[in-house]
């Protein structure tokens, strides 16, 4: 396990109550023409799993207009609970990607987060909203037919924050002939609720979860839709490029359950990069780390910026 001292890089994190039209204008505009100018654009895939329009939000890379012959990797971001498809433009964290571009820190590549509500990115186990299912075989479909990306494994990554990151490691482990790489921050990792919660904290998960996992929650059906159960349970992935992170003084505990995840990894003999910083369960401590999980999807693109 490795730690080290985190940056401190865009600590104000949070830019509520703008539309996202003018955090577009103003992200673009921000630092004149030393700026790599990407764009970011919004709009819905219409789902017959669900039977609802989702939206998303896409992070297109600064010679996306200019070189149409081109194909891209395409990163899928996974946001958090109680975000949604804007949350990179409502954070700074647009801001954040522009200059890792500018300053040539990462390659180009497409950065594309659906909204999930508070679903756990799974299969409610109620049945009434398949949320898995229209990832997998919806949502990227249309995104790879959309948008000038790669289809191959190593065109993809998938990553996310708390909720997000829960996300991004069950699809990658269930999933690993689809992802070259996946990363994770502060992922909502539990193994055992009761034994690593507070009982505030454990109280508010199952509020937040809503009917993912049932109403009342369902134990059970948690620990079968659990990261650590797939992992124990599934074949070892082969090439998959693992990194993830989680603040030493998570308020949610997730940083006891992001060691025992990171030990289960070394047990089954499957490489992965760890780390704890100095840092609670906020969008200060995502943002000062988002860089090296950009940074590490960079490299897994085989990109040299």
């Amino acid at each position: 396990m490795n730690r080290r001292p985190g940056r401190a890089l865009y600590a104000n994190w949070i830019v509520p109550g703008l539309a996202t039209a003018l955090i577009c204008v103003a992200a673009l505009a921000l630092g004149g023409t030393a700026r790599a100018a990407g764009r970011a654009e919004c709009s819905a895939v219409r789902s017959k799993i669900l039977g609802r329009s989702v939206a998303y939000c896409v992070l297109l890379p600064p010679s996306y207009d200019t070189d149409k012959t081109r194909r891209y990797p395409v990163f899928y971001f996974l946001h958090g609970l109680n975000e949604n498809a804007q949350v990179l433009l409502n954070s700074g964290g647009w801001d954040l990607i522009q200059d890792l571009w500018s300053e040539h820190k990462i390659g180009e590549f497409l950065i594309v987060t659906p909204d999930a509500d508070n679903s756990f990115y799974i299969n409610s186990r109620n049945g009434h909203d398949d949320y898995q299912s229209f990832f997998i075989r919806e949502f990227m479909p249309e995104i790879e037919r959309r948008y000038r990306v790669g289809r191959a494994r190593h065109d993809r990554g998938i990553g996310g924050v708390s909720m997000g990151g829960y996300g991004a490691l069950r699809f990658a482990f269930l999933y690993p002939q689809l992802f070259a790489a996946v990363t994770a921050h502060s992922a909502a990792l539990i193994e055992e609720p009761q034994a690593q919660l507070t009982p505030t904290a454990n109280m508010e998960l199952t509020e937040f979860a809503g009917t993912a996992f049932g109403k009342p929650f369902n134990r059970a059906y948690w620990d079968k839709e659990s990261p650590f159960t797939i992992v124990k349970t599934h074949a070892r992935p082969v090439g998959l490029k693992i990194y993830f992170d989680c603040g030493t003084s998570d308020s949610f505990g997730f940083n006891r359950g992001a060691v025992k995840f990171h030990d289960l990894l070394d047990a089954r003999g499957i490489p992965n990069e760890f780390h704890l910083y100095p840092g609670s369960h906020n969008w200060q401590y995502f943002a000062q780390h988002m860089p090296a999980s950009l940074e590490f999807q960079s490299r897994a693109f085989g990109l040299h910026p």
